[in-house]
């Protein structure tokens, strides 16, 4: 049997698992498992096919499993130095990074995790294989159905295989530190990767080629440091960019995003609510895809 064979049989008996009778849950590395409420426990749990089937460097796509870890991911990459910017642990698995929507800290600079999606294989609530988006970068034709599963915690279907899009390996990262506007920083630099702000002291990501990277670096007056702070972990709030210089040094624990919106805080109760008219548009998407409630029951999707 050949390998495209091979992978075929594995997100044919996938399908197979997800579509037998019962409520059933995907079980990936387990890393954000709490996200969106854990599925009911009585729900059958099945595991993704998983490993990196093909590498296309001249394209810059690679298509694996949804099961497969970003260590392996990654590592396969980078012996052509590119890379897929997913920024989680390496424990992680490529479908769990995605069912979860959760951009890392250099989205500033790389987008949205969903940005990284070319296509997506995945099983509906009947047991039946989906295929959605183009396995090439120009490929822009149809529903961009792949993009929706990005963020839906399983609620909209089993992600079995993905195609995403590469990137080089950035010749320099350097993370710069200290006192500092975080909004100054951010009108004086071209796409940087990162700027993290805690109220009283910023981080810096800039990447590219190096001199480009030491000429960035020269325009702040800040000092370079190993990497970014530690993160709260307690929850994430996504809000307006903008609204990110209403915060103000409380005594709290948080650090923001800046240009992206989003806060890690350990506060259990920040104010801030997913708006009413998106999280009803979900529900419906929810209904519609899966309307027996079997895929990933007990799971409620919430913005990333």
């Amino acid at each position: 049997m050949s390998s495209e064979d091979q992978n075929s049989q594995e997100i044919l008996d996938f399908a197979s698992q997800v579509g037998a009778s019962g409520p059933v849950t995907v079980v990936g590395g387990r890393t954000q498992w709490q996200v969106g409420g854990l599925p009911d426990p009585g729900a059958r749990e099945v595991v993704a096919p998983s490993g990196v089937w093909s590498h296309q460097p001249e394209e810059m796509t690679v298509r694996c499993g949804a099961g497969t870890t970003l260590k392996e991911l990654s590592e396969q990459l980078a012996k052509h130095g590119q890379m897929v910017p997913l920024d989680m642990d390496p424990t992680a698995t490529v479908g769990g990074v995605l069912a979860v929507g959760r951009s890392g800290i250099r989205r500033l600079k790389y987008g949205h995790v969903r940005d990284l999606v070319l296509q997506i294989r995945h099983v509906d609530h009947e047991g039946k294989v989906v295929t959605s988006g183009g396995p090439t970068v120009k490929n822009v034709s149809g529903y961009d159905l792949c993009r929706l599963l990005v963020g839906s915690l399983g609620k909209f279907g089993c992600m079995a295989e993905v195609i995403l899009r590469c990137l080089p390996v950035p010749q320099t990262t350097r993370w710069l530190s200290g006192p500092a506007d975080p909004f100054e920083v951010y009108s004086k630099l071209y796409r940087p990767s990162s700027i993290l702000w805690n109220g009283e002291q910023v981080w810096v990501c800039v990447e590219g080629v190096s001199s480009d990277v030491d000429a960035e670096a020269g325009l702040l007056d800040l000092e370079e440091v190993e990497g970014p702070p530690d993160l709260p972990t307690g929850r994430r709030v996504a809000v307006e960019p903008k609204s990110l210089k209403d915060l103000v040094p409380d005594g709290r624990s948080w650090v923001a995003e800046i240009g992206v919106g989003i806060v890690h805080t350990n506060d259990a109760d920040t104010g801030w609510r997913v708006p009413e008219p998106n999280y009803s548009l979900m529900l419906d998407l929810e209904h519609r895809l899966d309307p027996t409630g079997r895929l990933n029951p007990g799971r409620q999707v919430v913005e990333a």
